[in-house]
């Protein structure tokens, strides 16, 4: 395992418990803007990262492992003299919180796991995106992957927020890109699952076409000791984008539960 200082923003009363978000494949840490606000006015001390090889993060020399993305996280408890945090994260996020409680439960007060899996494959799919994006760019798959992110019905009301998500992804750094996409092919949690001791809450999202709650929400939720699912109404991927208020409420209710 190997850390880099991760690009970090942080918002709130610096006596305030610490939220750490982490964010999806292809975004960044402003996919967790939404949530800001609701956070710090309750008091929390919001810390959101940008994941290796994403927005202003270090591209580290390949191959990377779910460890070291791990690892980033607790050098970014360190830096900012974080004993425990509460942990939310998304898709490639929920993915790192997972190693997390497999592995540095003891800094962590809780787990959010929000558009998740703890096995995603086929291997051969990411193994071929990681190959498209060093060909031809993260352009070529940002489309794509905002057809993911969001259900039709939200890309047709709001086109300058899905503008703003293409060029989200677009502007990720190549490598950076493709070197994730490898974590996640040769990533397997399902057996980390029952290692996990920290109060965890799992949300799906109902019209998730890449981690649907049936069956990968179903598999974390079960697979953790005390985990519950909670499913999302009209939300695809990135549910915390496109039901703010929903995913907020349940990260809030999680995390006060710890107080």
């Amino acid at each position: 395992m190997s850390s880099v200082r991760v690009h970090r923003v942080v918002e709130g009363p610096a006596a305030g418990p610490v939220v750490v978000f982490s964010n999806s494949i292809g975004s960044d840490h402003r996919m967790w803007e939404p949530q800001v606000a609701p956070l710090t006015e309750r008091g929390f001390r919001v810390v959101r990262y940008d994941t290796r090889g994403h927005g202003s993060s270090p591209v580290p020399p390949g191959p990377y492992d779910l460890a070291d993305l791990g690892g980033d996280v607790l050098g970014l408890l360190d830096d900012l003299g974080v004993e425990r945090a509460h942990f939310v994260g998304l898709s490639l996020g929920g993915m790192t919180g997972m190693w997390l409680g497999a592995h540095a439960a003891q800094r962590l007060s809780s787990l959010t796991l929000c558009c998740t899996s703890a096995l995603l494959g086929p291997p051969e799919m990411w193994a071929d995106r990681a190959r498209l994006v060093r060909a031809e760019g993260t352009g070529t798959v940002a489309e794509a992957s905002v057809g993911r992110w969001v259900t039709p019905d939200f890309a047709q009301a709001h086109p300058d927020q899905i503008a703003y998500l293409r060029e989200m992804v677009a502007g990720q750094p190549d490598e950076g890109y493709a070197g994730c996409c490898e974590v996640i092919e040769r990533m397997d949690l399902t057996g980390d699952l029952p290692k996990i001791s920290v109060p965890t809450l799992v949300i799906a999202g109902a019209d998730d076409p890449s981690t649907p709650a049936e069956p990968h929400g179903r598999v974390i939720a079960d697979g953790i000791p005390g985990a519950r699912l909670e499913v999302v109404a009209s939300a695809a991927h990135l549910g915390s984008y496109e039901q703010p208020d929903e995913f907020t409420r349940l990260i809030l209710a999680r995390i006060t539960e710890e107080q």
